[in-house]
């Protein structure tokens, strides 16, 4: 029926049962009630921003229009995104050899015991590299957790079996941190490792593109100037992308091209939601790596008011131990301001000033005297959030915290704790009445995350994805359909349109509807909070097997007592509806002693088996000319009822044909 306000549960008396609704406002107050055991009818919202969205009035059509135009759209997107996808599905690309004896030296020559998960990333990217289909694989790991060894290891395995390997990374002084990196690690064996960047000259940049094209540079790296149509590779074996979100759209574009033709390695620390659910719907690999370094210490997260004496205490006590500190105050416009008084505040800190309109010759000579410790607080804006690594600098303060994403102030947040010291990071608000409710859950979630474990980009971008949904996966236009549509509904419609372009065949899904007079609810005296029962619905709704609901049974004991028989009647209503769905019956009514069922149109159902079912129980089971099934139904007690309806769903188990479920038809439905 399309977007309502949620206006919490009401407990009524319907048809002389008593039960839980959902209470659902539509435009024009319109009101809808829908019973809990149907809860997977509704879906919350999440749009594409924080904007509120636009309620449908119940019976206008204008939903079912959205939802048409909106899988239209998906369609289409979804058949460039496969596009891609299924090129490299179907391209023999080139299989590397399994690593040897060489390649088992130079991963002695880490310096560090690899942690479980970064080990396991390193083995599918080999796996992947051996497989004669191009890889395309995220690894997506929090700041310093070892994403760039796995890098190493794929391009050790790809330039000694003569390939040449490109490393493409979102800024200069990150090209040069890369570049350093892989000299260190590769000194002791014939490869040349270049970089094409603006710390060196015009001239040295040509030398470096000609000899890569004439096949005498392995291992590139450089900006989004690899990218450039000049730019040509002999024997490109493997792309690497540090943090592909950084690049623009024109960028992602050259790169989707080169995606076509070699294997791919992209590397992030919080991976944007558009990424990770293409990881998630299958079209992309992923490997997760969440164990910190073995002497990683979690970075102390603290929210506070924006106080001179805080801030100056956090700068002398990161200076008295010879450390640095990141100031990140995002807005240009003062910035300057902003540096003096922190000058005034903290004499005795050497100060320097970065941000995105600096000349870009003048913000990577500030980066690098920070990098080399001749300034020691840095007054900067996000523009630091980008993959640097400076294991000296462990304090950060960020500014108006309330006006950053939940993703990018975990990114910022990782540029400090990059060594075995303990690191701090504070969030400076204004006051908590000041700030919005939205930005407020922001902090929350970021502070609930850091609290708990270090390793939480993962998790976070997964709490991102849900506050703020997927974005449309190509990126063009980050809010559109799901705006439309919401979260939940466009990844479905995404998933159904991968299926079906793919030749998948497409079960309908549908909600079966049980009506047997029962009431089946979860007191308010027994769980009191709302919010708590409505979880417990929907859990309860979404359980795929009979475990499932007893695991849930088991825990209402633990957590609130003996359990009564209103619940009782709930999970075994559950399970009735459970079976429904994967027999594929649209409905079943009680009426009187007789128990009125009707199929699906594409249930798999063997109709002579059928026929046959009911001549065999002909005292108690009759069938339709539409093929309804009339199944009698003795009077009892809740738990007998439940006892025969489990009897009768049995057997017309046995009825199904389940080779080919699209093929079997029951004659039509009945509405």
């Amino acid at each position: 029926h399309g977007i309502a306000k949620y206006r919490g549960l009401r407990h009524m008396k319907v048809a002389d049962v008593e039960g839980d609704f959902l209470n659902l406002e539509y435009s024009g107050n319109d009101t809808m009630y829908v019973p809990v055991e149907r809860i997977n009818l509704v879906q919350r919202y999440i749009g594409g921003d924080d904007a509120e969205p636009k309620l449908d009035k119940l019976g206008s059509g204008s939903w079912e229009k959205v939802k048409r135009r909106t899988r239209q759209a998906v369609l289409a997107m979804a058949a460039e995104l496969l596009d891609v996808y299924a090129a490299r599905e179907v391209m023999e690309g080139h299989a590397y050899p399994p690593p040897g004896a060489d390649y088992e030296e130079f991963a002695a020559r880490f310096e560090f015991e690899e942690t479980p998960d970064q080990q396991a990333a390193i083995d599918d990217v080999i796996r992947d590299m051996m497989r004669a289909k191009p890889m395309d694989r995220l690894i997506c790991g929090d700041a310093g957790f070892g994403k760039t060894e796995v890098a190493l290891r794929a391009a050790f395995i790809a330039v000694m079996d003569g390939r040449q390997v490109a490393v493409l990374v979102p800024t200069t002084i990150l090209a040069e941190q890369h570049w350093n990196t892989f000299r260190e690690r590769f000194k002791n064996y014939p490869v040349r490792v270049e970089m094409v960047s603006r710390f060196r000259s015009h001239k040295e940049n040509r030398a470096v593109i000609d000899e890569a094209g004439r096949g005498k540079v392995d291992i590139i790296i450089g900006t989004h100037r690899l990218l450039s149509s000049d730019v040509q590779f002999p024997r490109l074996g493997l792309l690497v992308i540090d943090e592909e979100h950084r690049f623009g759209v024109v960028d992602k574009e050259r790169i989707k091209k080169l995606k076509k033709l070699v294997p791919v390695l992209t590397m992030t620390a919080t991976p944007i939601p558009r990424t990770l659910h293409m990881a998630m719907l299958g079209i992309r690999d992923l490997s997760v790596i969440q164990t910190p370094p073995p002497d990683r210490q979690a970075i102390r997260t603290f929210v506070a008011h924006f106080d001179d004496a805080t801030i100056r205490d956090s700068i002398l006590r990161e200076l008295n131990r010879g450390g640095q500190v990141f100031f990140v105050h995002n807005r240009v416009e003062n910035i300057d301001y902003m540096a003096s008084h922190l000058r005034s505040l903290v004499p005795e800190a050497k100060t320097a000033i970065a941000h995105g309109q600096m000349k870009e010759r003048q913000l990577e000579d500030v980066m690098r005297d920070f990098i080399e410790k001749r300034v020691n607080v840095l007054v900067c804006s996000a523009i630091i959030e980008s993959g640097l690594d400076i294991p000296n600098a462990n304090t950060m303060i960020i500014n108006r915290a309330d006006h950053f994403g939940l993703a990018q102030l975990y990114q910022l947040r990782g540029r400090v704790g990059r060594s075995r010291q303990k690191a701090y990071a504070y969030l400076l608000i204004p006051g908590e009445h000041i700030i919005t409710r939205d930005a407020k859950r922001r902090i929350d979630a970021l502070r609930e995350l850091v609290e708990s474990e270090s390793g939480g980009g993962f998790k976070l971008a997964m709490a991102d994805l849900e506050h703020r949904g997927a974005g449309n996966l190509l990126g063009h236009e980050q809010h559109g359909q799901i705006a439309a549509v919401g979260f939940e509904l466009y990844t479905e419609m995404m998933e159904e349109a991968i299926a079906e372009l793919r030749g998948q065949p497409n079960r309908p899904d549908f909600e079966p509807e049980l009506r047997i007079a029962v009431p089946a609810y979860i007191p308010e005296a027994y769980v009191s909070d709302e919010n708590e029962r409505l979880v417990l619905y929907r859990r309860l709704a979404r359980a795929q097997r009979e475990e499932e609901l007893g695991e849930i049974r088991d825990e209402l004991r633990d957590r609130f007592g003996p359990v009564p028989t209103l619940i009782e009647n709930l999970i075994a209503a559950m399970n009735v509806r459970r079976q429904m769905k994967q027999l594929m019956i649209l409905s079943a009514i009680l009426k009187g002693s007789q128990l009125e069922i009707r199929f699906h149109p594409d249930a798999p159902v063997e109709t002579a088996r059928l026929v046959k079912l009911a001549e065999q129980n002909r005292r108690t089971m009759r069938l339709t000319p539409s093929y309804q099934v009339i199944a009698r139904i003795e009077p009892g007690e809740y738990e007998q009822l439940f006892a025969q309806l489990d009897g009768v769903l049995q057997a017309l188990a046995g009825c199904e044909k389940l080779e080919n479920w699209t093929a079997a038809k029951v004659g039509p439905a009945v509405n």
